[in-house]
């Protein structure tokens, strides 16, 4: 089936960037959408970015402005350019990928941002 493999995070001071990649590898399937969550301790999973296969996105009122997400459809990759990061971004982020109403997820990649 679908495998998701998330790359990109670390520390980063607030006001830097950092870009999240996230890679999905298999054949014989087709994503409809793919996205970024996160859930920082404490909180609640929060959809923070996604994005059809047509390139319609949506994003968290927290980050517009901020984030932008971004799609390769012929590498079946996702990627999240993360700009003027803040403290309250800091949290594991998790890629999801749809296909034919199932979920499929990454095992997370760790954005810490400090002040």
């Amino acid at each position: 089936q679908v495998q998701l493999v998330e790359s990109g995070g670390g520390l980063v001071q607030a006001g830097g960037s950092l870009r999240l990649s996230c890679a999905a590898s298999g054949s014989g399937f087709s994503i409809n959408a793919m996205g970024w969550y996160r859930q920082a301790p404490g909180k609640q999973r929060e959809l923070v970015a996604a994005i059809t296969r047509a390139g319609n996105t949506i994003y968290a009122d927290s980050v517009k402005g901020r984030f932008t997400i971004s799609r390769d459809n012929a590498k079946n990759t996702v990627y999240l350019q993360m700009n003027s990061l803040k403290p309250e971004d800091t949290a594991p982020y998790f890629c999801n990928a749809v296909m034919y109403g199932l979920n499929y997820w990454g095992k997370g990649t760790l954005v810490t941002v400090s002040s």
